[in-house]
């Protein structure tokens, strides 16, 4: 037995994949060390606790964390229904931090600032793989250290969202501006007197910025003097509607129809191939220099949305030998399963410890931050990738490279249409394409033979709404 082997492995966050890594380490017979930056688990979730996702609760639950709810008497939600964040976190995540073996290892309120090995900096070799991990965190108590036997970064990448600028960098102005919000607040709800009547553009192509839009719609209802812009980055209105909103899951394919429907009758003000180049921030407006379709613009704001994505946060792991791909920012063996460059629709193959193994031993990121800037992330497929890291922790090579999740069909390509969406379109993106054609469906075809990578509905796999 190694000096290292009666050590604590460490968690880092209390999401639902890092609860999971808990939970599988339990099972494994050996000991978690979980911090989670909040005050309650799911502490990032519990910002977007107003949304609904779009996979039921029978893919949102993890096998080993049922399992030790199912011990304490847990009550499971309906495995059909369709859960808002605010639920997954009070009927899931924090029964199972009520757990005994679970409550014993969770440290709350305590962020991690930074992860080495005991005695060596990033460049040291000698004995490297036989010292432990040295965790520092901060806490109410102040600056806290701790020593673990392995790492799992389960942090996700909530707190780092990807600015407005389409280079990737914030536009000019962008952080003097406290009336720009990130993700997806609640804008009908905590949020909704800063909306209700205002001028708000809303900046994104993909589901989180849709559920702001429609949000927003609701108060147009009720004030019409409401003005949304909805801006497009990268293209136009068609592919949007071809691949985004054309979508066969209900729930989100209801989105889609409703805001097709939003623009068709001028409720949404729509600029697309939007870049912009500067904000200005008065007492009262924000004015928002842009280019729009090659042609500048000008908009008098009241609020911003940008709901462009995330990023990982890798600032604390400068002391770690990790490996991240120079595009995706995932490990390299992940990064070409998920590049959105490549991929336009389908599903990603369900994976484990060998695409998620770094330079440095015993040391893994999962979850949502496995994935890097790639936009959609399977909660399920986080599932499996801590039963197949911990496995490999346990020292059971083989358990940890045997696939153990059948995933469900959730692209949209093999998933029947709903009533609500089934008069708009036939089957995914206009129908199957031809078997010729190396498409998932119609619109992906002609976007090929045009020349583009595709329609882009591989983003509407059953995901965490990552905004």
């Amino acid at each position: 037995m190694k000096s290292t082997d009666t050590l604590p492995i460490a968690v880092l966050g209390a999401g639902p994949v890092g609860m999971a890594a808990a939970a599988r380490v339990i099972e494994a017979g050996l000991t978690p060390l979980i911090f989670e930056r909040g005050s309650s688990v799911g502490t990032s979730l519990l910002e977007w606790g107003h949304v609904r996702v779009f996979s039921p609760w029978k893919y949102n639950i993890d096998d080993a964390s049922r399992r030790l709810l199912d011990a304490a008497g847990w009550t499971a939600p309906a495995a059909d229904d369709l859960p808002t964040g605010r639920e997954i976190v009070e009927e899931y995540l924090v029964p199972m931090s009520r757990v005994p073996a679970i409550a014993r290892a969770l440290q709350l309120g305590a962020t991690v600032t930074a992860v080495a090995r005991v005695g060596l900096d990033k460049v040291s070799s000698t004995r490297r793989t036989d010292t432990p991990f040295l965790i520092r965190y901060r806490d109410k108590n102040g600056e806290q250290e701790v020593t673990v036997r392995a790492v799992i970064d389960a942090s996700g990448t909530w707190l780092r969202p990807n600015p407005m600028g389409v280079n990737g960098l914030p536009v000019l102005g962008e952080g003097d501006c406290d009336r720009i919000s990130y993700g997806i607040p609640d804008v009908a709800g905590e949020r909704r007197s800063e909306f209700l009547g205002k001028r708000t553009l809303v900046v994104g192509s993909g589901h989180s910025a849709i559920n702001v839009a429609i949000a927003l719609l609701e108060l147009r209802e009720t004030d019409p003097s409401t003005v949304i812009y909805w801006a497009l980055r990268r293209h136009g209105v068609e592919r949007l509607l071809g691949g985004g909103l054309n979508d066969q899951l209900p729930e989100r394919g209801a989105l889609g129809v409703k805001a097709k429907d939003a623009m068709e009758a001028g409720h949404l003000r729509m600029l697309t191939s939007f870049s912009a180049t500067k904000v200005t921030t008065t007492d009262d407006r924000i004015v928002v220099a842009a280019i729009a379709e090659g042609s500048p613009v000008e908009l008098d704001l009241d609020q911003i949305v940008v709901a462009t994505g995330f990023r990982p946060d890798v600032s604390f792991l400068r002391e770690v030998r990790i490996e991240l791909d120079p595009a995706v920012e995932a490990p390299p063996a992940l990064a070409p399963l998920i590049d959105p460059n490549l991929h336009s629709c389908g599903t990603v193959p369900p994976h484990g410890v060998d695409e998620l193994t770094h330079p440095e031993k015993d040391f893994y990121i999962v979850g949502s931050k496995s994935y890097g800037r790639a936009p959609t992330f399977l909660m399920k497929t986080g599932y499996e990738q801590v039963r197949s890291v911990v496995a490999e922790l346990a020292g059971d090579a083989v358990a940890a490279r045997r696939i153990e999740l059948v995933l469900p069909e959730t692209g949209v390509c093999s998933v029947s249409p709903s009533p609500s969406t089934s008069s708009t379109s036939t089957g995914c993106c206009g129908g199957p394409a031809p078997s010729a054609v190396d498409a998932c469906c119609v619109a992906d075809a002609e976007a090929k033979a045009e020349g583009r990578s595709g329609c882009g509905c591989g983003s509407a796999m059953v995901e965490v709404e990552r905004a």
